[in-house]
């Protein structure tokens, strides 16, 4: 297959999905669906300076992609599903619509992940106590004192 000739627009999209973590096969699907090319998954590599198939990529379209990964990877405010009320409200329309449906083996699985939603379970900020609550008690010993406790033990 010869290679196509891409318009600036369809070079703009694929580089630009491509920073944005597509993959070709999807983003080779997304400009036939868009643009009603057909493109390779290996032409849409070819636009991804991460890879040794772009390395003839011109300047232009390796800024392009930087400056595109730079701004979605600091951007998660503008992608809903980043959002804890909007998982929320997913899970309790799909939880609803299972229940309605009579599976109540899915809208138990759906109540058990919105419980653990709410309970910071899908972050990684968790929070350590004590007994009863209270703060962890903790000793500040130096590997010394420990060897010489454990070898009078």
């Amino acid at each position: 297959m010869a290679k196509a000739k891409l318009t600036d627009e369809v070079k703009t999209y694929i580089v630009q999905a491509l920073a944005c973590f597509d993959s070709p096969s999807i983003v080779a699907a997304a400009v036939k669906k868009e643009f009603g090319v057909e493109v390779s998954r290996q032409l849409v590599e070819s636009h991804d300076p991460n890879k040794k198939a772009a390395s003839g990529l011109a300047p232009k379209w390796r800024v392009l992609f930087e400056e595109t990964r730079k701004t979605f990877l600091e951007d998660t405010a503008s992608i809903a599903i980043s959002h804890r009320a909007v998982r929320l409200r997913a899970l309790q329309r799909m939880a609803e619509k299972a229940e309605t449906q009579g599976n109540m083996v899915l809208a138990s699985s759906l109540l058990k992940q919105a419980a653990e939603e709410v309970g910071n379970a899908y972050t990684n900020k968790r929070e350590l106590t004590g007994p009863g609550g209270g703060p962890i008690q903790t000793e500040n010993r130096t590997w010394r004192e420990v060897l010489r406790q454990e070898t009078k033990g």
